[in-house]
Formats: structure tokens, sequence, C-alpha cells
């Protein structure tokens, strides 16, 4: 009966990686029990939550006047702490079903927020019901959950593209030896598709069509075999719905920016390297994570631009929930390297 109970309290601990795009959450002894998008939509008329995450993220520009569809995380913080409490307390309740669920929490976050960010996604989670709240780095967590030997004397180098920042960093030893965090990430490259088809076709897209069409036809280097296909708007000149025909090279040209301040945030720090780590690197290669690294043709790019081998994680999307969730399972080993709240 005692190990039952005991059980029971280990699997209400929980890691979330709270992502500006999606949010995953490990419990522990369970796995990945959840992944849904940061979106809430709220009822103006008394405040209350109408949906949260894949229902919510349907929802964005189709809302009528009372109910707005939010996401209160931008570039890797919280833009709006009351609606991320909200969104937390929900996937904290949905997980575990109780009504007086305290679990431990782990929190990914970019490496770059200050520490008033830091302070103020502690106290989210504290609000939402946490019990006590560990931080730990993303580019430290991807790291972990790619499978890297983080804790050897060797360099590895890992690079996180997420929705709302980029974060690279090169970690031995257990430790993060040095790092970039860029606020340009998947929403960036969404929204220089919509600047460019307004620019060149005079149409107004929306946030999930230029997303949908990120997926479908970008691309960081030139493609075998490009491709051309109908897109549909709102012409700014008539009002009217509007199709035209755009090429996976217009739309290599639209995010050419964002990628190459991606490319240049790993050329920085590559720069700042120390040259016994920079040999290690050049065996190892550098592990692209996050849903950045899966845009088509982004690590033939950085390895024509870096020189150094490129490998793209397993399962970039959930390396971060997957490392924060294995330091979750060893919270005794991984305790020394996470920032926490005093106990309560």
């Amino acid at each position: 009966m005692i190990e039952k109970n005991k059980f029971s309290l280990l699997g209400r601990d929980m890691a979330v990686d709270l992502g500006t795009a999606n949010t995953l959450v490990y419990v522990r002894g369970r796995g990945i029990v959840l992944s849904e998008p940061s979106v809430v939509a709220i009822d103006d008329r008394d405040g209350k939550v109408y949906a949260v995450g894949a229902q919510a993220k349907q929802m964005i520009g189709r809302t009528p006047s009372n109910i707005r569809a939010i996401r209160p995380l931008r570039d890797g913080v919280i833009a709006d702490f009351e609606v991320c409490e909200k969104m937390l307390r929900y996937f904290i309740h949905r997980v575990h079903q109780r009504r007086f669920a305290k679990p431990r929490m782990i929190i990914c976050v970019p490496s770059g927020i200050t520490g008033v960010e830091q302070r103020a996604v502690m106290e989210a989670a504290e609000f939402a019901g946490a019990r006590k709240a560990y931080i730990i780095e993303e580019p430290m967590a991807a790291a972990i959950g790619a499978g890297l030997p983080i804790n050897e004397p060797t360099g590895n180098m890992v690079v996180d593209i997420g929705g709302g920042t980029t974060e690279v960093a090169v970690i031995s030893l257990g430790g993060i030896v040095n790092s970039a965090s860029i606020r340009v990430g998947g929403d960036e490259l969404d929204e220089a598709i919509i600047t460019f088809v307004k620019k060149e076709f005079q149409l107004a897209l929306g946030e999930r069509t230029a997303e949908e069409i990120k997926i479908q036809m970008g691309s960081a280097y030139p493609l075998q075999e490009e491709m051309k296909a109908q897109i549909r708007g709102r012409d700014l000149v008539t009002g009217l719905p509007k199709t035209v025909v755009i090429s996976t090279e217009q739309i290599r040209q639209a995010i050419e920016e964002p990628v190459q301040a991606i490319i240049d945030a790993v050329k920085s720090t590559l720069d700042r390297t120390p040259p016994e780590l920079s040999s290690d690197l050049m065996e190892q290669g550098i592990v692209l994570t996050g849903g950045g690294a899966l845009l088509n043709g982004l690590a033939t790019r950085l390895q024509v631009e870096t020189n150094m081998p490129i490998v793209v994680a397993d399962d970039p999307l959930n390396c971060v929930a997957m490392g924060s969730g294995m330091c979750l399972e060893n919270l005794e080993v991984f305790e020394r390297m996470l920032k926490t709240t005093p106990s309560r």
C-alpha cells in the first residue's frame, strides 16, 4: 500500500515545455501525456476560458467580437500573465483530473530571459497550482532529450529552434560553456511570409495560412525540384477573396532574413567556443532540435555555411519535453542545474 501511494505521488510531478507555439506536458512515470498549441480563447463578457489548445487555435481569426483567441507567450516569454496562468491550470487539471493536485513542476525557459521573466514563469506555475517550481534552460533540456553526453568533458552543441526563440548552446561537463538566444523562430518565419505576400501580391494572409505555407513550401536551401502552389487570401485593393500562385523560390526569398539570423547566431557561438571544444564539435557535429529543425534544407544550409557536420535529432519536436522529463525522473541527479523557488 505504501509503495502504491509513493508511486501516485511521484506520478503527479510534471515537466512542462512552455513553448510559444506549443505546450508539452511530461508526467513522471508516464511520459509525454499532452501536446497542445499554446492558445487560449477568452470570453470578454465574463473573462472565462472558452477553449484551450487545439480547439482555441482553430478559432484564431474566426471569433465573434466577444471572444478573443490569445497566445499568452511571445518570443519564449509570458506576454499575458493571467491568461498563461489559466492555461497552465487547465493543463494541470486535464492531466491529473484531481481538484487538489499540487505537483512539483519543471518548466523550460529560453536561456536569454531576464530574472524578472524567470520569476514570472515560476509565479505563473505556482498560481496555477504547482507545489514547487523548477526552471531549466531550453538548450540544456534539448541536449538531454537528444541523448547528448552532457556530463562528459567533451563539447556538445545544440541548436533549438522554437516558435518564438532560437537557442544555441555549447555544453560540457553538465553546464553551458557559451550560448546565444535570439528572439527569432517559427513565428518570425510566418510573419516574413505574410509581409512578403502583402508586398508582392497585395494579398492579406492569416497566421494559420502562413504557417501552412511554411510547413508545405518553406525551405532554406535550393530544392532539387522546385514547386508552385495556389494560396488564398483577401485582396488588399478590392477587399475581395483572391487566389495567387506562389513558388518555393519565392517562399525561400521571403524567409531569408530570419533564416540568416539563425545561421549568424550559430556562427557567433562557434566563434566564442574554446579551441579544445571546437575540435570535439568537428567530430560530433551540431544537433538541431525544435520545430524549426524540420524546415526543409536547413541542415544542408547550416552545413554549407559552417563546414560542420549537422545532425537533426530523432524527435526534434519533443526533445525539450523529453529532456525536462528525464530531469524529473532523476531529480536528485539533475537538481544542481535547476533553478527553483523555496518550498512551501
